[in-house]
């Protein structure tokens, strides 16, 4: 099974949202965050990660990209307690067990994303609101395609 860790590019994410996510930890759509948003509430920071931040599993942090990568069986079951358990502190579900299925099929809806891309695939998300709510689209871009300059940060030594 594959899901995806987030990764960064350059440092740019630290400027653009609240609370980044760190370089590595898991992560998911998260689209579920913004499903009672309106067009008021899209500003600065909270309309970046709106329009194109993954959500990290670890920091419940946002990052620009992600890198699909084997997860283990454990640890995806880690990971649905660990979101479950973020249910329970944010969204005031009941109890860890009573959110476990749902976090479950956002991770599963996740590693479904996932499992159709090589590993390494970068993936960015771009979503906007509608009359129906949040849509989302992927957009990815493979290992052999990625130039140099596109991930290497350039600066004068001078």
């Amino acid at each position: 099974m594959k899901l995806a860790r987030a990764i960064h590019l350059d440092d740019s994410d630290r400027n653009v949202f609240f609370s980044p996510a760190r370089t590595g930890e898991w992560c998911l759509s998260g689209g579920f965050e913004f499903s009672d948003w309106s067009e008021a509430d899209l500003e600065g920071k909270a309309r970046q990660a709106f329009s194109n931040g993954w959500l990290g599993l670890e920091t419940f942090g946002r990052v620009t990209f992600v890198a699909v990568t084997p997860v283990s069986a454990p640890e995806f079951q880690d990971l649905v307690t660990r979101l479950a358990q973020h249910f329970v502190d944010l969204y005031g579900a009941p109890s860890i067990d009573a959110a476990k299925g749902v976090a479950e099929e956002e991770l599963r809806y996740m590693a479904d994303l996932c499992g159709e891309h090589p590993e390494n695939t970068l993936i960015a998300v771009q979503r906007e609101l509608t009359a129906e709510g949040v849509r989302e689209e992927f957009r990815t871009i493979a290992v052999p395609e990625a130039e140099l300059d596109m991930v290497a940060v350039h600066g004068d030594s001078h």
